[in-house]
């Protein structure tokens, strides 16, 4: 059975974000076959052969333990030798085998509901890229029918190796760049709730000199989505910051790779600005990132190049990666959810930071701490810092990718039927990277697409200020809800 025939009959679709689907679907067989296609498809490139370690981890999510399972199964038929990092973040698993030249995947759902789950792979340097998936798809698998139960659960599991302890590794990646000073006199909350790298996140505060203290841990998944933040989630923010005097809260998404950073109010920034903050501070000359970006990087004007992609880390990591080789250095990546990605090594004066062309959910969160320490102002001042540009963003859950699809059609064939939505001005750019994204007379942007790992639509807005941004963002939102409602196939 050939990858892409696997994807069609399980509905565990397989892109940028590696393989996901509903935990209902991702069986045993399903997982145990797209491991088995992952690492023919290595070994045809030279990157995995009889004996070869391959580095694996989970997230917490309930599901996870049983993929890990299938997913050794898989690594023990093809012959391989297995490594288990335990329960990690994602940019842990990749920082430890980039460096061993291994491969290694990651059993996470990231930000989305634990109803769901995926398998994320990288090669023995980086991400999977976009000519990874397509070949990788083409891989013809054949199914050990005597592992299987007639439901596609294992008949006899194997039990998951003993843990290799790669968080020291991952901790001294920061502490031997930064120092063990970085964080001294600073009092930070950490919002636990049920990320993987919850525990590793006070580990490195308090390695850097900080103060940490764990708020809202959760024993059941919490779908954290640091571009689409809960209600609940800016209350609870804003209730800690008054109850308490920290400098700041931090948190991460699910398998850790996403950052989310609250000031001393408790306001949350956002992931784009973040990233401005730590290209910034980082000195790049080359910065890669999505069109969904704040368009204050472009204002802001430190960077040498700047690359706009398609959303998506492939994307970005592709743009980064040809800067890099291209010398423009430092290179970096970062996403409108705030990941950062390093794509060259970075060195100064206590010590070297390798590069990690992954999601990475520390770097930035240090970044910002470490840059408004120095310059000894809150991280509230410090967003001043930057031209004002505001940006909110959410997503319509529940919407299928065809039928936003049709209805991004719809307002491309009717353009200026939909800008009479907006009393103020006509839409003077569109710009179709990634979905529809327009540009107004008076600089307000509205960008609509179709989520990639879920059946959302996600709506992005930017406006100067704040507050325009999010009414802006209200706007569209009930504006598209009534448009599905009513006539999906013909709305405006």
């Amino acid at each position: 059975m050939y990858i892409s025939a696997l994807m069609e009959k399980s509905n565990v679709k397989f892109g940028t974000s590696g393989a996901r689907g509903l935990v209902s679907s991702m069986t045993d067989e399903v997982c145990f076959l797209y491991t088995v296609g992952y690492l023919q498809y290595l070994s045809k490139i030279g990157m995995f052969s009889t004996g070869s370690n391959v580095a694996f981890a989970g997230d917490l999510r309930p599901s996870t333990p049983r993929i890990l399972k299938a997913c050794l199964a898989a690594i023990l038929y093809m012959k391989g030798q297995p490594v288990f990092c335990g329960f990690v973040p994602t940019p842990a698993l990749c920082a430890y085998a980039f460096h061993n030249h291994i491969p290694s995947f990651m059993v996470t759902g990231s930000h989305i509901p634990d109803d769901r789950n995926g398998i994320k792979f990288n090669t023995i340097s980086g991400e999977f890229l976009k000519n990874n998936e397509q070949e990788m798809l083409k891989e013809d698998v054949q199914v050990p029918q005597h592992l299987f139960d007639l439901k596609g659960a294992l008949k006899a599991p194997p039990s998951l190796p003993n843990i290799t302890n790669i968080i020291p590794f991952y901790i001294a990646r920061y502490q031997k760049f930064f120092g063990s000073n970085a964080l001294k006199g600073l009092n930070l909350g950490v919002y636990q709730h049920s990320a993987v790298g919850r525990d590793i996140l006070i580990q490195i505060i308090e390695a850097l000199g900080g103060l940490a203290t764990a708020l809202g841990r959760s024993d059941t998944f919490i779908p954290v989505d640091t571009e689409a933040v809960r209600p609940v989630d800016i209350q609870l923010a804003h209730q800690w910051a008054s109850e308490n005097h920290f400098d700041a809260i931090l948190t991460t998404d699910g398998d850790s790779d996403r950052p989310l950073l609250a000031d001393h109010t408790g306001e949350w920034l956002r992931g784009d600005v973040l990233g401005i903050i730590t290209a910034q501070f980082l000195k790049a000359q080359a910065v890669s990132t999505p069109i969904n970006s704040n368009t204050a990087l472009e204002k802001a004007t430190f960077a040498h190049t700047i690359n706009r992609t398609k959303i998506g880390s492939p994307f970005v990591i592709e743009a980064m990666m040809h800067s890099s080789h291209n010398n423009i250095l430092p290179s970096v990546g970062y996403e409108a959810n705030g990941g950062f990605l390093l794509g060259s090594d970075l060195k100064n004066t206590k010590g070297i930071l390798p590069a990690l062309p992954t999601r990475d959910a520390v770097l930035p969160l240090l970044c910002a701490l470490v840059s408004a320490k120095n310059k000894n102002m809150t991280l509230r001042h410090l967003l001043k810092t930057i031209p004002p540009r505001f940006t909110a963003s959410d997503r319509l859950q529940d919407i299928p990718t065809k039928t936003t699809l049709r209805y991004l059609d719809t307002i491309r064939a009717n353009t200026q039927d939909f800008s009479r939505y907006y009393d103020s001005d006509d839409i003077t750019h569109i710009d179709e990277t990634d979905g529809l994204r327009f540009t107004f007379e008076n600089d307000d942007i509205i960008h609509l697409r179709p989520s990639g790992n879920a059946p959302e639509l996600r709506i992005y807005t930017e406006s100067s200020p704040q507050e325009a941004a999010q009414s802006l963002l209200s706007k569209t939102k009930n504006i598209i809800k009534s448009a599905l409602k009513n006539t999906p196939q013909n709305a405006p």
